[in-house]
């Protein structure tokens, strides 16, 4: 029935609009394959209904059935396909010498580019600008945004291609005309090139009081504050089973359903370095999804230790229930919003953070005065941080608590894709 070897990555469309579109990988197995398959669709706007996982630990087999995120979101499939494709290990006899090669030698990172637009401001500006690189497939690296006193926008976006184009010139003009199209009149240049020495290590640092620090980062959910909203959301519920199999352990999942579930699961079990050698994610019910998962160690056995199997569900819980922390803080007179997530333990970091959190605060009327992306290490781990210095407005006073409650909820909403129970 098959896949052709050296066509691993298939892609099905349903029959009539509104069916799911069936994406179905075969191909030899690596260490994190699952995961890294799901960052890359939800990088491309789509969301996991169902799913199911198989391997041996040589071969994989993964089938997914997906929608779009957004009614009007274009999906680039070709461009999908390829990445996917990319992401699997070749099919070829040679892939375990290939394979042994990439270990001894790593591969380079894509180099990071400097990406400057300077327009007039105006509301959705900068969620205008992601929408653009996110549809030509350039990852925000870092970013720095800043407003100047005659409504002008300095927008500095230091940017990777997963295509690793950006070095041809057609590549760079492509991009920013791109850009121009979509400011139209607000744009006034619009440049494209590597960073020059005056930008080099300029990764930044944010300090944080206590009290924000143990909003953003805490491992412990009993240290994380919860919203109104967070304290109705039912808390997940994981089972062990060794019993089931002889050679894997059993852990059946059910939780709050969101649009980055199945990739934070198997982002998690990845970092711990955990195998899934069977999975099936079940169909939404009642808003729960169950998801079944068949796992060994990484020499093939099982979890039996009690206090490794209670570490892991411990922090499967925390991963399902706070991907992402949310929080508003105020420095003097200013407003700062701030989202922080946790960077894999491969130094990626989350897909469409900053996407949706400019689209949330772009459909709610809050303008971005200043915004920036950097990196921040605890003791535990590393995380991705964005800094947003909010715009004072009438219709929107900041230091309303409400107001801030609500913004928070808005952008909470849209970065997990809950359904929203007040609106600003």
């Amino acid at each position: 029935m098959g896949i052709p070897w050296d066509d691993g990555v298939l892609i099905q469309h349903g029959n009539k609009p509104g069916d799911p579109t069936v994406i179905t990988a075969n191909c030899p197995d690596k260490a994190g394959l699952g995961c890294d398959i799901c960052r890359i669709i939800l990088e491309f706007g789509l969301c996991i209904t169902r799913g199911d996982f198989q391997t041996d630990g040589k071969w994989c087999y993964i089938v997914l059935w997906t929608v779009p995120l957004e009614n009007t979101i274009k999906i680039e499939w070709d461009s999908l396909k390829n990445r996917l494709q990319a992401a699997c290990p070749s099919c070829s006899m040679s892939f375990l010498f290939n394979q042994q090669l990439s270990s001894s030698n790593p591969k380079t990172p894509p180099p990071v580019y400097l990406l400057k637009v300077f327009c007039l401001d105006r509301k959705g500006l900068l969620h205008d600008v992601t929408k653009v690189l996110s549809k030509l497939e350039l990852t925000i690296e870092r970013v720095k945004v800043t407003t100047t006193p005659d409504d002008k926008v300095l927008d500095l976006f230091f940017i990777t291609d997963t295509m690793n184009l950006l070095h041809t010139k057609e590549r760079r003009d492509e991009t920013c005309r791109h850009l121009t199209e979509v400011l139209r009149e607000h744009c006034i240049s619009c440049e494209l090139h590597l960073p020059g020495p005056e930008f080099q290590n300029q990764q930044g640092a944010l300090s944080f009081s206590p009290e924000v620090s143990q909003q953003l980062f805490s491992c412990q959910l009993s240290s994380i504050p919860l919203s109104p909203e967070m304290k109705n959301v039912k808390k997940a519920s994981i089972t062990v089973d060794n019993h089931m199999s002889p050679a894997h352990t059993l852990l059946q999942i059910q939780c709050v359903d969101q649009k980055s579930l199945v990739y934070d699961i198997l982002r998690t079990l990845k970092d711990c370095n955990i195998q899934v050698a069977y999975g099936r994610i079940s169909q939404t019910t009642n808003d729960f999804r169950n998801v079944d998962l068949f796992i060994q160690k990484t020499d093939g056995g099982k979890i039996v230790d009690p206090e490794t199997l209670n570490g892991l569900c411990c922090q499967l819980k925390e991963e399902m229930l706070h991907p992402l922390r949310v929080t508003i803080t105020s420095c003097g007179p200013d407003t700062i919003l701030l989202v922080a997530n946790p960077v894999e333990a491969s130094e990626f970091g989350r897909p469409r953070v900053f996407y949706d959190v400019t689209l949330a605060l772009k459909l709610v009327g809050i303008c971005i005065f200043s915004a920036e992306v950097v990196r921040h290490s605890t003791s535990e781990r590393q995380w991705e941080v964005y800094r947003f210095l909010l715009d004072e407005s009438r219709k929107f006073p900041l230091a309303s608590h409400r107001t801030r409650e609500e913004i928070v909820n808005k952008v909470r909403n849209t970065l997990m894709n809950r359904v929203e129970v007040s609106n600003l």
